[in-house]
Parts: C-alpha cells; sequence; structure tokens
C-alpha cells in the first residue's frame, strides 16, 4: 500500500484536534511533525516509508525537546516556595489586622506570584488599612512590617 501525502495531512489535524480535548501540549508537535511530512512527501513523492517514519519521528522529538527545554524551561505549576529576593520590599494595603501571633492579610495592587492577597504575619500589631512592606518570605507566609 503507498501512503499519499494527504494521509500524513489527516493524520497531522487528527491529532491537532486530539489536543483539544487531551490539553497535555504535546500531541500538537506530532500533529505538525506528521503534517509537515504529509507537505514533504506531496513535494517528493518518491520518499519510501521508512524514510517517512523516520522524518516524522525525528522532526516530533526535536520538537517536543525544544518545547520543553528552551520555551518551557522556567515554568513551573506552582510558585510556592519560588520567590525571588525582588519581592522583598514590595508595598501592599493590609485587608485584616495582623498581630503578633495571629495572622492577616495583605492585598497588593499587582498579583504577585499569581495571588492579589497573601496571608501575612508582623512582630508588631498592624491595623488594617496600614501600608506595609514585604519583610521576608517564609513558605507560603509573608512577613511584613509598617512601611
Amino acid at each position: 500500500m503507498q501512503i499519499e501525502w494527504w494521509y500524513w495531512v489527516i493524520a497531522g489535524i487528527a491529532l491537532l484536534l486530539c489536543e483539544l480535548a487531551i490539553p497535555v501540549f504535546v500531541l500538537v508537535w506530532f500533529g505538525l511533525s506528521a503534517v509537515a511530512v504529509g507537505i514533504l512527501l506531496a513535494l517528493l513523492p518518491s520518499l519510501s516509508l521508512t524514510v517517512q517514519l523516520s522524518i516524522w519521528l525525528l522532526l516530533s522529538i526535536a520538537l517536543v525537546v525544544l518545547w520543553f527545554r528552551v520555551f518551557k524551561a522556567n515554568q513551573h505549576k506552582t510558585h510556592i516556595g519560588m520567590a525571588d529576593a525582588n519581592l522583598i520590599g514590595e508595598i501592599g494595603l493590609l485587608s485584616h489586622a495582623v498581630a503578633p501571633f495571629q495572622k492577616g492579610k495583605v492585598r497588593f495592587q499587582k498579583p504577585i506570584l499569581g495571588s492579589e492577597v497573601w496571608p501575612c504575619i508582623a512582630d508588631e500589631e498592624i491595623a488594617a488599612g496600614e501600608r506595609v512592606r514585604i519583610a521576608q518570605i517564609e513558605g507560603s507566609m509573608l512577613k511584613v512590617e509598617k512601611s
């Protein structure tokens, strides 16, 4: 049986459609590789099935590796525990009062690590509505002080 170029294109489109049902963003690279092999086969119809499969496999692996190594290198699902030193000193507004042995909540104008409101602690009592700055990051809790 001779594999036609449009078989590859249909298989690629089917894989791209499967990506809509299974959103892991990996099938898209296999689908794009299949479409690329279909286009290549339309231009060079004398390619053997072994060469076609080899091109599809190598192109798929290259695209997946490129995606995970280059484009998605530092993207994580959660940012807890990944705070950088640039957050120290950020100014926020207390939405709930905080005391030495009582948690409060601080709201920021722009989201910090994906959230506008964070639980916080302080060494002194600070009333709600006061402006505070981040002094330390302790796990998923912010230690604040009056600004």
